[in-house]
């Protein structure tokens, strides 16, 4: 059996980042990262952006280049899937019956997609976006596609219709809810995705319910939604979320369910082992104190830093403002902070002249800003979420007033 100091479930944003930062702290022990893909680790949202659309090869996105690890003595085991944890014995075990020991377990595995329950959710020509493997195989079929469905109108599921329709592919868009990005954001920014992808040809349905996946031969055809309807595709792609990736963790005793729950350091119940990124579920402070799983790479990168500090023992805790990113023709969205529970909105800018922002407030305090082609709004924001500012709306609405002149 072998074994390292620190080892490293997880070879996406989080577990590359947490074997970065112990190097950076001057941890000098052992380190391995065992991957379940082949690939060394690379960067996850140009998957259903640059990548697909072909803007960016490969090697691209690749995290850090195979020299990276080598020259710093990270042991990337790739290819492998840890299927059960032994918090007594300080050991992992992989699906091929391996055992790695460990004195630190960092557990960075992210999540899996969310398929749909419903028939002919296997078939051929039906995509989820989580993996290089998943984006391949899709632009591998594109050139025999003329029609493509787009099942959620999550950051997903919109960015893959906007490859497509750039592709020049008849996209309908369905979403459940009354609204797209209906959990991330308010009705204006909804709304005005909503009509973008409509001015570039995106057949956007709302409130509606997919009855099943037809197919001939093994192969989708089309999608029935409820109402009966059927809507022609030879291509799906369903972005409907995640599964938070801890069965192993949970069944070795973990407190957690909806994601493995961790302290301010990212501890989880068990000793010597912690989680980070997407399956972390943690109290945050900028959701009042309540638990959530935050997907996002600067949570992840956030939550490697203080872990492998942590390691290294140095204090750090976890308390990073959230913030999150989306490309979609030529538009950038960038969010910063939570606008779950907000009371109140400021719209600032002009939504016609494609470049504003939505100030989120709660109890007349700024708590989140989306802010599409507004860098500035986006950067001289955070400083109003951090100090918990309560501006004057009206200055707030004032595009020709630099919001960091409103922190005070």
């Amino acid at each position: 059996m072998s074994s390292y100091d620190v080892v490293i479930v997880g070879a996406g944003h989080g577990g590359a980042q947490a074997a970065i930062a112990l190097r950076q702290a001057k941890f000098d022990g052992t380190i391995a990262v065992i991957g379940a893909e082949p690939e060394l680790p690379y960067e996850r949202p140009p998957l259903s952006k640059e990548y697909l659309a072909g803007d960016k090869a490969f090697d691209r996105i690749l995290i850090r280049p195979a020299a990276f690890w080598q020259e710093r003595g990270i042991d990337m085991l790739l290819g492998r899937e840890v299927t059960a944890v032994d918090p007594a014995a300080h050991r992992v075990t992989t699906a091929d019956g391996a055992t790695i020991g460990y004195r630190h377990l960092i557990w960075a595995t992210g999540g899996s997609p969310r398929r749909l329950a419903c028939a002919g959710n296997d078939l051929a020509g039906v995509h989820t976006v989580r993996t290089r493997a998943d984006a391949d195989r899709m632009m591998a079929e594109l050139p025999g596609v003329t029609q493509a469905v787009v099942i959620g109108g999550g950051y997903i599921g919109l960015e893959a219709a906007a490859v497509l329709a750039k592709f020049g592919k008849k996209v309908v868009l369905l979403e459940a809810l009354d609204r797209v990005l209906a959990r991330v954001a308010g009705p204006d920014l909804s709304r005005f995705y909503e009509a973008e992808h409509r001015a570039h040809g995106v057949d956007v349905r709302l409130g509606v319910a997919v009855d099943c996946i037809l197919g001939e031969d093994g192969r989708a055809t089309g999608v029935r939604l409820a109402d009966g309807s059927v809507i022609p595709a030879q291509l799906v792609i369903v972005g409907i979320g995640i599964i938070p990736a801890v069965e192993p963790l949970l069944a070795a005793g973990a407190v957690g369910g909806n994601g493995v729950a961790v302290d301010a350091q990212c501890r989880t119940s068990l000793p010597d082992i912690f989680a980070i990124g997407d399956c972390a579920l943690h109290a945050n402070g900028f959701a009042e104190g309540a638990n959530i799983r935050l997907e996002s790479v600067q949570n992840a990168n956030d939550q490697a830093n203080v872990v492998a500090r942590t390691i290294a023992g140095q204090d750090a805790a976890y308390h990073a403002v959230p913030w999150f990113w989306s490309n979609q023709y030529d538009l950038k969205l960038q969010t910063v902070g939570l606008s779950i529970g907000h009371d109140a909105t400021v719209l600032r800018g002009d939504p016609a002249a494609r470049s504003f922002s939505i100030i989120y407030l709660k109890a007349g305090r700024v708590i989140a800003l989306d802010c599409v082609n507004s860098v500035k709004d986006y950067v001289q924001g955070r400083k109003l979420i951090e100090t918990r500012a309560a501006p004057d709306p009206a200055r707030l609405a004032d595009a020709a007033t630099p919001l960091k002149e409103l922190t005070a």
